[in-house]
Order: structure tokens, then sequence, then C-alpha cells
């Protein structure tokens, strides 16, 4: 569709390459080798050059593409496999503004979002109409016209997601207010075009609103679950997962089609439904945010530019009014909603300016749409004249303002306030996280732990296996599997950006090569897995985990995962009553805050009380925010908490050190009792030692 669009533009109005015919080739490039070149140079240079002169690298882009296409000087032709990249890089750009978007922040901001989103169509759609009306436009066409000044694109998302405001609450509004407006400017588009045919039927409106309602729920509902057994089955294959996500997103994006609905709507739900599934900080996400942002997003964004044509704005004299309407009415029309919602949710004048600059640019809906309506004649060349420089001014402007307004800005909603000052009031320094590695099986829920811990405070992973050479001497094959082990780990902490230091070490026992380690690399938190259980031997003699946590000197989180981290769903903290006090419950509470965070889990806090009294005159937990539910416990510990928890919980048990009894676990029995009776359960045990 978008390229008989291009296709019509090359063919109808002049162009730079027209101009300057003499000095240039006479035929657009088409050796493929040499058009991919033209391309990651593009990506390469532009954004680099207008960086430097402090215009936001997207300008850069679209610029560049107008420049080499075919409406410039014509070194490249908007053939079909620049569309085809182009289109993918435009569905990335919706699906990673879905993984970027919290369902709990949605939730929360959902009132504001639904009204933003409503004021953002309703206003531009009134406007519109009056203007096109004025301009002597039949109905129809000025309904069509002003549907396009309320959809917009959200070009500027990648300079958002680079300044770290993407969870705020002013973007987060924005977000559900674009999928809002979206939605609804596309189905203007589809009434007016089956009006304009003649068939605006009942049977269309019976079909359109159950089969959208049908998909969203499906998609919402279906994608997660789905991606939780896939991801349990095949959470080891990292190809696997990319793959699988990728698939999902066009999948998603196809049967958005089906249904007679923009694929760029389908995308936005599909990162939205599959975001929960993956920590922010994994190297998975790492890889799709790579990948959007360095390669298709870009393809995208030149495509934009190469359906540009600057030099038709002067064809004829009318086509200068049109355009400079159609170019005011847009910008005015995407600034009111954004004051009027600002000066209701009390947002202040940088967040107003960002829901502005996210809003108004004009680029993917707009083409659909103007595509459509061309196409059945509903609107004329004047019309596609006066679009093309909105796109033009709209697609500039955004990023720039954006980008001007979103280094100032501070992150207003609640969760990320209070999370700040949370992380201030700690004083929390770089964890150096020391993780021993010994079972290929196991290694992976370690090591994605510790990489949301190490790098949400910008820490090192300490990846650690310990050979013993206290029977015999070590072998060969011995240290090439510790040489696998941690190539492995070093590659995991690679590829999400996080500084790491393999260490291999041969000691004299397992236990005490860990705590050595711990000494010697300066180690702040080991994290080691456990089996669940302790035999009789282990109770009486020691297990490598009952020896290191018992000689610890930092904090210990003792872990099991029957299930992949990323399908962790809620986080329950369980504390006795007289542990809420203490400095390890605030340490513990900032671990698991992190970790509901990073895996878009929702926290509940479970505090056991010894008598009915004691919970009755509960005071409020301190560090603890009010939007975290706590349930009280009283009764047997672990037959209460075996009730309330499901196979993808995840469990946090506080564990101060103190003196064993004998035969007694160096853990305490409640955390073996929950294992035995929930054998699907994660769990982590936060160890402290005794100095704490």
């Amino acid at each position: 569709m978008m390229h008989t669009f291009g296709n019509f533009l090359a063919a109808s109005s002049p162009s730079l390459r027209s101009l300057f015919a003499p000095f240039l080739p006479s035929e657009p490039v088409s050796d493929p080798l040499t058009i991919f070149l033209v391309i990651m140079t593009i990506m390469l240079v532009a954004p680099l050059l207008f960086e430097r002169i402090r215009l936001p690298g997207i300008v850069g882009l679209i610029l560049a593409g107008v420049i080499v296409g075919p409406h410039g000087f014509g070194f490249l032709e908007r053939d079909t496999t620049i569309v085809l990249l182009g289109t993918v890089g435009l569905l990335f750009l919706m699906f990673m503004a879905g993984l970027e978007t919290s369902l709990d922040d949605l939730k929360f901001n959902a009132k504001k979002a639904i009204i933003f989103g409503l004021a953002t169509f309703v206003v531009p759609m009134a406007m519109g109409i009056v203007a096109m009306r004025l301009l002597g436009y039949p109905m129809l066409a000025s309904v069509l016209v002003a549907s396009c000044f309320a959809s917009h694109t959200l070009l500027a998302l990648p300079i958002a997601s680079k300044l770290g405001i993407m969870r705020s609450q002013s973007v987060t509004v924005t977000l559900g207010g674009t999928l809002i407006t979206n939605v609804l400017a596309l189905l203007v588009l589809a009434v007016v075009v089956k009006a304009q045919q003649g068939n605006l039927t009942l049977s269309f409106w019976l079909f359109l609103l159950p089969s959208l309602g049908l998909y969203t729920f499906a998609t919402l509902w279906g994608v997660p679950r789905l991606g939780r057994w896939f991801f349990r089955r095949f959470g080891h294959d990292e190809g696997a997962e990319f793959t699988f996500v990728v698939a999902t997103l066009f999948v998603v994006s196809y049967f958005a089609k089906l249904i007679e609905i923009e694929p760029i709507i389908g995308a936005f739900l599909a990162g939205i439904a599959i975001t929960q599934l993956i920590p922010q900080l994994s190297p998975l996400m790492n890889r799709i945010q790579f990948i959007g942002n360095t390669l298709f997003v870009p393809f995208f964004l030149i495509s934009v530019g190469m359906l540009v044509n600057p030099l038709i704005l002067f064809q004829e004299p009318r086509s200068l009014l049109v355009s400079a309407v159609m170019v005011g009415v847009a910008i005015v029309a995407k600034f009111v909603p954004a004051w009027g919602a600002s000066k209701l949710f009390k947002f202040d004048f940088s967040n107003m300016m960002v829901i502005f600059g996210l809003s108004v640019a004009q680029a993917a809906s707009t083409l659909a749409a103007i595509t459509v309506a061309f196409n059945i004649k509903l609107v004329d060349q004047l019309t596609v004249n006066g679009t093309i420089a909105m796109i033009l001014v709209t697609c500039v402007a955004s990023p720039w303002i954006t980008a001007r307004w979103g280094e100032g800005m501070k992150d207003s909603s609640p969760k990320a306030q209070q999370a700040q000052a949370s992380a201030s009031s700690q004083a929390t320094s770089q964890y150096r996280i020391l993780v021993p590695v010994a079972n290929p099986s196991t290694e992976d829920n370690l090591l994605q732990l510790a990489l949301i811990l190490a790098k949400s405070t910008g820490g090192t992973l300490l990846p650690l296996h310990v050979l013993s050479d206290a029977h015999a001497p070590v072998t060969t094959e011995a240290k090439l599997q510790q040489e696998r082990l941690l190539s492995a780990a070093e590659t995991i902490a690679h590829a999400a950006v996080t500084d790491v230091e393999p260490i291999g070490r041969v000691d004299d026992a397992i236990d005490k090569g860990i705590l050595r380690t711990a000494q010697e690399r300066n180690a702040t938190l080991l994290i080691c897995g456990w089996k669940g259980y302790s035999t009789y031997r282990d109770n009486f003699f020691g297990s490598v985990i009952d020896n290191v946590a018992h000689r610890t000197l930092v904090p210990m989180l003792i872990t099991r995962f029957p299930q992949p981290i990323q399908s962790t769903q809620r986080i329950f903290l369980a504390i006795a009553d007289a542990e809420a006090t203490t400095v390890s419950f605030q340490q513990t509470l900032f671990l698991t805050r992190t970790l509901a965070t990073e895996l878009k889990a929702s926290l509940k806090v479970l505090q056991l009380f010894s008598n009915p009294r004691s919970a009755n005159a509960a005071h409020a937990i301190p560090g603890l925010s009010e939007d975290v539910p706590v349930q009280k416990i009283r009764g047997n510990f672990a037959n209460q908490v075996a009730q309330l928890l499901e196979r993808d919980d995840l469990l946090v048990i506080m564990h101060n050190a103190r003196p064993k009894r004998l035969n007694e676990p160096t853990l305490g029995v409640e955390p073996e009792a929950i294992a035995r009776q929930h054998p699907d359960l994660s769990i982590i045990i936060a160890h402290f030692p005794r100095l704490v």
C-alpha cells in the first residue's frame, strides 16, 4: 500500500534529482551490496552528525532518507525491500513501546491514560473537521483527514528510552493514550472507507467490535501463558527465546490485519502481553532492543524520509495553504490535549512537553490512512501534499522536543519516586556479586538473578567455579569443564552489558574456595543454588551451602528455582514480626523490590505473628510503600505459606545466622518444610551473617 503511495508521488511530483540531473547517475543504485552499504553508512553517520549539532539522531535519519530517496537526489529507490524493512522497523518500534510499558503502571494510570487518549482523539478530530470544512472539503473527506490528525506515531520513543524516562507517569499516560487514539482513529478510517464504498452495513459492525474485543483479550491473556510454557520448556536455548519473541510479534500483528485493524496496534499489544516474561535488564531484552534500535527502526525512519518531497509544496499556490493549515492544526490539536492533561494531572512543564513531543509525530497511521483515502479517490493531491508537509514538520519536531525537555524531566511515577528515595536512603553501593557455578542446568537462573541485581546498581558479576584437589590432582577434563562453565557465564553477562570477572580456582575444599574468593575479590553478595532439603549427613557434618552460610561475612542469597525466573508473576516477602525493624530487613526489602520491578511482578509482604496480641498491635513496616499489601499470618508458617502460593510465585524468606543446634539444618526447618510441600515453588533465602 505504501509502495503504491511512493510510486504515485514519484510520478506526479518534481524532485531535487530533476534539478541536479546532469550531476547525478542516470539511474538509482540497483546493486544489493551497494544499497545495503549506503543504508548502513546513513545509519552510522547521520545520527552521529546530528547529535554533534545537538539535534536528535532520529532527525538525521529522516532527512538522510529525504536526500538519498527518489524525491531527493535519487540515489536509492523506495522499492519493495525498503518497504519491507521499513514495515518491520515500524512494527519493532511499536513492539518495543509495548515492552517498555508496565501493565501495573498502565493499571495504576488507567484513568489518566483513558482521559488523555480520548482528549488527544476528540480535540484533533473536532479541529480537523472544522478546518477541512472551511477549506471546502466534503464531510467524509474532512472526517478522514481529521482522523489523521488524531492518530500519531511514537517516533521519539527511542529517545525517551535512552533518557531513562520510560517508566515515568507522563510517558506511561502517553503510551496508554496512544493505544486508545490510534485504535479509534483507525476505526474511523475503516468506517469512512466503508461509507465511501457504500458498505457500511450492520454486518460490518457485528464483525468489527466483537472481533476486536476477542482479539485484545486473546492477546493479553493467551500470549503470556504460551510464553511461560515455552520458556519453561525451552528456556535454556537463547536463540529459541529470541525467535519465539519475534515470531509472537509478527503472528499477533498478522491477526490484527485479519480483523481489519492496523498491524501496529497488534505489535503494541504483543509487547504489552510479553513484557512480563522478559526482565528489563536481561540479555534477551538487550538483544531485542539492540537489534530493533540499531537496525530495524532506523530502516523505518529512512523509509519515511524517502516518502518526503520538499518541492511538492510549490506545485501550486493552494498547496501551500492546505499544507500550512494541516501543519498548524496537527501541532495545535496535539498541544492542547497535552497542556490540558498536564494541568489536570498536575504535571510540570517538562512532562507536558514530553507528552506533546511524543504525541505530535505523524507518520505510520497517517500514511496508511491517506494512502487508502487517495486510492479510493476520497482526497486529492493537495491533501497528499499537505500530509507530506505535516509528516516532515512533525517528524522533525517530535524527537527534538522530546530530547530537549526529556533531559530535565523528573520521573513522576509514585513507584519510581519511592524506588529512588529507597535507593537513596539505603545508599546502596555497586554490588560485587559472587556466583558459584557448577551445574549447567541451574546456572542460567542463578546468573539471571545476579545480573538483575548487579546491573540495577551498576555492579560487577563474579562467576566462580572451584575445583577440589583434596583427594586427587585436578584432571584436564575437569579444567576444560571449568572453562566452559565460566565462558558461558561470561557470554551471558556480556549479552546483558554487565561487567564480569570470571574466576577459576583450585582449592582443597569447595566451601573454602568460595569463602576465600569472596574475601579476596571483595564480594558484597553471594548467590548460591540450593537443592531444597538437607540430608542427615548434611545436618551432622554440614553441606557446602551450610558451611558457607555458617562462615560467610557478607549477605547471601540461597536460591531454588524449579521454574524459570522470568516466569515469576508474584513475589512474596515473608518476615517475622520482630524482623521488620532490622537492618537486614531493609536490605532484603531493597533486593526484593528490585526483583519485582525488573521481573514486572507484583510484590506482597507476609508478616508472621507469634500471638494474636502482637498482630493487633502491629505498626506500619518501615520503608514499605502504601501500595504494597501486607498479609498477617498466625499459626504454622510453612502450612500457611504453602496454601497461599502457586507455581509461578517466588517466595523470599529472611534468615539471620544463629548458633546451630545438633541435627538442625543451618537454614532452619521452615524453608525445607515449604520446599517439600511445594516442590514447584521458587524460593530465595536471604541469609545474613551474625554481624549484620
